[in-house]
This record gives C-alpha cells, sequence and structure tokens, in this order.
C-alpha cells in the first residue's frame, strides 16, 4: 500500500486561470487590461498589484468583488480516448479598503485569494487513483502603507498573513475492488510584499516594480479511508495527515505610457519562482511507512502582460489584453492531481462611473495549448479552456 499511496497529493487540481495554481484576477479593471497593473493602477486594489500605488486614492477608496472561473479541461492518454471534469465554477472573492489621511501616506487593507483551483474529473477517469477532486484555497489579509518619498516617487509595503485549506479525493486501487481516501487540512502562514511607482515623465510615461515574497505553510489535516477491504484496514485507518507548502515568490516590473489624452498602454513582466515547489511529501504521524515524497521539479516561469485602457467618456472606459501565462510543470511530472498548461488570455472589459460610485466588468478567455505528459503510467495529453467573469463594485471620496 504505500506504492498506492505514493502519489496521493494535498495539492488542487484543475484548469485554474493561471499557470500552476496562481489566480491574478484580483480587480475587474485589471483583468479587463490583462491584468497590466504594476505601474498604472490607483485604486484600492492595487494592495494586490503594486502597494506603492495605493496612492493613487484622493481619500477614501472602497472595492468589492468576485470572479467566477469555469474550466474545462480534458486529457487524452496516449492510444485512449478523451476524458474530461465535471462542471466547476470557483468563485475567490477580492476586498480593498485604503484610505489617505495625509497627503503622502496612505493605509490600506485587503482580503483576496491569489492561490486557489477545484477540479472534479469524472468518476471513472484512468487517472483517478492519481487524483479524483480537489480544491485549494489560500486566503491573503493583507496590511499595507505606502509613502511618497518624492514627487514622482511613491513606495510601498504590507504584510500577508496567509489561511490555506485543502480537500483532496482520490480512488485507491486493491486490485479486487476500489476505495477512496479523503484528505482535508488547513495551515497559517506570513509573508511580505513592497513595490515602488516613479513618473518618468509626468502624465506619459511610469513604471512600476513589485515583490511578494513566498509564503511557507505546513498543512494539517486527516485521512479518511473508506471502503478498505479487511485486509487492508489494521494499516489504512483513519489518521492524521501533514504536508509542506511553499506558495512562490512573484516579482513584476511594469511600464505604463499614454500616448493620447485618453488612452494609457501597459506592459507587465511577472517572475513566478515555482521552482521553490520541488516536491511535495505527505506525512503521516501515526504511520511513517506510508511517507512518499511526490517529485513535482517545477521551474521559474515569466509571465507577459499587455493592456490597454481607453476613456470613451469620463464616465465610461474601455479595456482590453493580451496575457501570455508558461506552464512551470515538466512532461515528467505532469499528472492529473496538478495538470497544467501554458495559457494565452484574451481580455476585455468595461468600467462606468457614477459620483462617488463605479462599477467594472471583465471577461477572459483562456486558452490551454495541447500539453503532453510523460509521466510514468499516466502519459498523454491535456488540453481545454477556462472562461473568467470578474465584477467590481467601487466607492471613492
Amino acid at each position: 500500500m504505500k506504492k498506492t499511496l505514493s502519489l496521493v497529493t494535498l495539492l488542487a487540481a484543475g484548469a485554474s486561470q493561471a499557470a500552476g495554481f496562481q489566480i491574478d484576477t484580483q480587480s475587474a479593471r485589471s483583468t479587463g487590461m490583462g491584468n497590466a497593473s504594476t505601474a498604472v493602477l490607483d485604486d484600492s486594489s492595487a494592495i494586490y498589484s503594486n502597494a506603492a500605488n495605493i496612492l493613487g486614492v484622493k481619500t477614501l477608496d472602497i472595492t468589492v468583488g468576485d470572479t467566477g472561473i469555469l474550466p474545462s479541461l480534458q486529457f487524452t492518454p496516449t492510444g485512449g480516448t478523451a476524458q474530461g471534469q465535471k462542471m466547476t465554477l470557483s468563485p475567490p472573492p477580492h476586498v480593498f479598503v485604503v484610505y489617505r489621511p495625509f497627503e503622502k501616506a496612505a493605509f490600506g487593507l485587503g482580503a483576496y485569494t491569489p492561490y486557489g483551483a477545484r477540479s472534479r474529473w469524472v468518476d471513472d477517469f484512468v487517472g483517478r487513483f492519481k487524483g479524483r477532486e480537489s480544491s485549494l484555497a489560500a486566503y491573503y489579509i493583507n496590511p499595507t502603507f505606502a509613502y511618497q518619498v518624492h514627487e514622482r516617487i511613491r513606495l510601498g509595503v504590507g504584510v500577508d498573513v496567509v489561511r490555506s485549506t485543502v480537500e483532496l479525493k482520490r480512488s485507491l486501487n486493491f486490485v479486487q475492488s476500489e476505495g477512496e481516501v479523503h484528505l482535508g487540512g488547513g495551515a497559517w502562514g506570513v509573508g511580505f510584499n513592497a513595490g515602488l511607482q516613479a513618473e518618468i515623465l509626468p502624465g506619459e510615461l511610469s513604471v512600476g516594480v513589485h515583490y511578494r515574497s513566498a509564503v511557507s505553510t505546513t498543512f494539517k489535516g486527516d485521512a479518511d479511508f473508506q471502503n478498505v477491504p479487511l485486509e487492508f484496514q489494521s494499516r489504512l485507518v483513519d489518521q492524521a495527515v501533514e504536508a509542506d507548502v511553499k506558495f512562490p515568490a512573484t516579482l513584476s516590473l511594469g511600464l505604463a505610457t499614454q500616448p493620447l489624452e485618453r488612452l494609457t498602454l501597459a506592459l507587465d513582466i511577472q517572475l513566478v519562482d515555482w521552482a521553490s515547489f520541488q516536491s511535495l511529501t505527505i506525512r503521516f504521524p501515526g504511520n511513517p511507512a506510508l511517507d512518499n515524497p511526490v517529485a513535482k521539479k517545477w521551474v521559474a516561469k515569466a509571465k507577459y502582460h499587455l493592456g490597454a485602457e481607453y476613456a470613451l467618456t469620463p464616465a465610461v472606459q474601455l479595456r482590453g489584453g493580451f496575457v501570455v501565462d508558461l506552464s512551470p510543470s515538466p512532461a515528467e511530472t505532469l499528472t492529473p492531481d496538478l495538470p497544467d498548461a501554458d495559457r494565452y488570455k484574451l481580455t476585455v472589459g468595461a468600467g462606468y462611473k457614477l459620483g462617488n460610485l463605479r462599477a467594472d466588468a471583465a471577461y477572459q478567455l483562456v486558452l490551454l495549448a495541447d500539453t503532453e505528459s510523460k509521466a510514468p503510467g499516466i502519459d498523454g495529453t491535456y488540453s481545454g479552456t477556462a472562461h473568467v467573469f470578474g465584477v467590481t463594485l467601487g466607492y471613492s471620496l
């Protein structure tokens, strides 16, 4: 049974809207611009994209929103027929508040979900012994402070308090029958973020840099075994499990320009250090013989964001963008528990202002490139799409 459990993973899977298990749709305005917001976003949702930019708030700004991620992922085993997932809608919300009591200083607080995914493969899925259902959510609470050190330079810093939860179901192969293991757990972690925004040419050209640290967590939870044959029941009893997971550090570089009075163009390059995710070991403190590392060997990858915003009228803004998001997973470790692929995203969005109120909406089409897996025993090709819908409501003074 050690071999049977060796590929149990506590991480969620599925066609999330970003490579790995990152979620970067924390503002409908930013999503509409292809998330090219490191140098330009100036409302309270900048807590996520660049802490320095919360100084764009006049006195008070509040944003509340939600994102619906509807993935469609398929796996085609080598020489077999395509199998897919059950319909799953993931709705990660976001809330941001910024107060600027002084001309040169602003304080903010954000709550959002930058990592997470859900996955539910069909019941007879060929890879059900490696992963059948899973969900992951990392909730960040992010107090933030920004200060204007120069008329053209802003700095911002923040603390990331992270609560993450995970749940996994997978089938167990007993040759003559099938059982199931249901794993669930939670963890706390702490990190930080820091950003800079500078106006190179006031009103025409700005740059931004934002760093968010890695966050190390240790999941602790329980394993519930079901339909276990009598001969295995003495070993496969319900018991505690643990696993160490490190959410990656990110570094974003942004450039924004206004070639026309009403038009803003932005370019972001973000490096995500997925190399911190080399393996995952599920530990059974009460039965160490079941411990076994799961090799992932992910590598750091860059994401490329291009976006535009056009003020059609003082009240109406139109947006568009394009994103190239490369997968960190090598073919040799690409399995159904964490399926992945290079992603190409097309985005559109619009905003409307009415007095102190505003509403932003965005749509993102995610195209997953056909990606070959060479994982032993489960080789094949992953492909699919995802539809992402975002709405954010805002109030400012």
